[in-house]
């Protein structure tokens, strides 16, 4: 079935004034009659284009200040009228037919983004008869097709060429579903903006609803696992470097989990400055490293565990070069290569292995202001504010008798930063900027600690006089007795155990250094 309509009508009454001026000269020029309302009809019959303004159509004026101008049965009749069935009731009252509805919405996320907006201001900008006249085309859309998105115009007008005037039933379709996304997205926004305001305009949080909109980027071959059907979607609205907002350079579609892997490496590398290298597998990072040019920060970083590397994901957050990318070619099987850029040569060399799924996703910043972290379980959601925190070097809190150097601090702050990214319960090992040994997701910390030195030993690094970093407090000395055997020196931490007196009394036995931070990373 494909059933086509010719257009011999068209409305159009857009905020969003791209393009419209040269689609609507292309429908006059094919004999569609075009009718118009407010700015939209001024800047059309400014440029010559033959319009009726809705007004004189309607025989009815705008009024209440532009309030009330398409709500009128001569207009919604003429886009709900179903062609064959209404066609005696709209000849009767000499409503015509309106084939083509061209609407997009008055800027609500706009105007509420200005700090300074009051809610009069917020409802003023609150669209009714545009949403209305979507809704009303994009139901009858076996009659009439409707335009929201000024990219659509271009494949609109060729097919009107290709069809003599006519849209396909596919296209209104199509089209509808654009509409409906539209209008959806819209209203959503303004539950969300209202529900987190009270009468005085004093701004919560958390709304008391809340709503989304994701669009889907890509059908998944299949899920976590090969009987799982998945699909990806992306939050358009997100504008920082994302996994969603990069563009892929070369290699195969993005699996599942090389997106869920990618992500986590991703957020890890943004929270260095120096030239930094992140190896991730199984969504934790196996090998982090800081260095002075990017080539010393990968092979640092691969150190770590150059085993658990093998088939990882790398995130790098400076220019992937030629040097760097040869040298990652030559060690190791990788599944994805993430970089703000990618250099012409290092992108030669890549594409060798033209299964590797190479990302250029652009400047990176840390901070993602108005971000939530959402967790779905079962039949709900949980949100809560993304894990930004971090520790400046001045409110760490020295608890041992032996204050750390300057050097050693700065060395607990990266191991810091590695361990609020790793599964909790977390124990990281690192010195001189690089990770030594990683132990992530353990129910006993104890355990995570015996992995990470586990881990330390199998690629032959030394932890004497490393840096041990905890995301959550020791609930026993033991965890410090045990580092000690294995060599470490200083020990950064959140404390607040009931048993803090006897941590620190283990540190002082030892005569090894200790902060606290006053801060958990739990990541689970």
């Amino acid at each position: 079935m494909n059933k086509k309509r010719e257009i011999k009508r068209a409305l159009i009454s857009v905020s969003d004034k791209t393009g419209v001026v040269d689609f609507a000269s292309k429908l006059a020029n094919l004999g569609i009659e075009i009718l118009s309302t407010g700015g939209t009809y001024r800047l059309l019959e400014s440029n010559n284009i033959n319009v009726n303004e809705v007004s004189s159509y309607t025989d009815f004026p705008e009024i209440m200040d532009g309030r009330v101008k398409t709500l009128h049965p001569k207009i919604h009749g003429g886009i709900l009228g179903r062609r064959g069935i209404d066609d005696e009731v709209m000849q009767k009252h000499s409503i015509n037919a309106i084939d083509l509805v061209i609407v997009n919405l008055y800027p609500f996320s706009e105007t509420v983004e200005d700090p300074d907006c009051l809610l009069s201001d917020a409802i003023e900008n609150i669209d009714i008869g545009g949403p209305t006249m979507i809704r009303a085309a994009a139901k009858n859309y076996l009659d009439v097709a409707v335009i929201v998105d000024h990219l659509d115009y271009d494949s609109t007008y060729k097919d009107l060429l290709i069809n003599k005037k006519s849209l396909s039933l596919e296209k209104r379709f199509h089209l509808m579903t654009k509409a409906f996304d539209h209008t959806a997205k819209y209203d959503g926004m303004i539950a969300n903006y209202f529900g987190s305001k009270n009468f005085r305009n004093e701004s919560f949080k958390f709304p008391n609803t809340i709503n989304f909109q994701f669009k889907k980027q890509q059908a998944m071959r299949y899920g976590e696992n090969p009987h799982q059907d998945s699909a990806f979607y992306i939050d358009q609205s997100y504008l920082s470097a994302a996994i969603g907002s990069s563009k892929q350079l070369q290699g195969k579609d993005l699996s599942f989990n090389n997106i869920a892997d990618a992500d986590a490496a991703l957020q890890c590398v943004k929270q260095f400055t120096t030239p930094s290298c992140v190896i991730v597998k199984h969504a934790n990072p196996c090998g982090v490293a800081s260095a002075k040019n990017l080539i010393d920060a990968y092979k640092r970083a691969f150190k770590t565990d150059p085993e658990s590397a093998f088939g990882g994901i790398i995130a790098l957050n400076r220019e992937l070069d030629q040097e760097t990318a040869t040298l990652i070619m030559q060690q190791q099987f990788v599944e994805v290569i993430i970089a703000p850029s990618v250099a012409r040569k290092a992108r030669e060399i890549i594409s060798i292995k033209k299964n590797i799924r190479l990302l250029e996703c652009g400047e990176l910043t840390l901070s993602d202001d108005n971000v939530f972290d959402l967790k779905k379980v079962t039949g709900g959601l949980l949100i809560q504010d993304q894990d930004q925190e971090m520790i400046a070097m001045d409110q760490l809190k020295t608890v041992s008798r032996i204050a750390p150097s300057t050097d050693e601090i700065r060395d607990m702050l990266f191991t810091w930063k590695v361990v609020k990214m790793v599964k909790s319960n977390a124990i990281v090992y690192a010195r001189n900027f690089q990770t030594l040994g990683i132990g992530a997701g353990q129910m006993s910390r104890v355990n995570s600690a015996r992995i990470a030195a586990i881990k330390a030993d199998h690629a032959g690094l030394s932890l004497k006089n490393a840096v041990m970093a905890s995301d959550a407090f020791f609930p026993f000395r033991d965890g410090i007795d045990n580092a000690v055997k294995l060599g470490i020196n200083c020990i950064i931490q959140p404390g607040g155990s009931m048993r803090d007196n006897e941590i620190i009394e283990a540190v002082n036995d030892h005569k090894i250094k200790m902060v606290f931070t006053s801060m958990r990373h739990f990541r689970h």
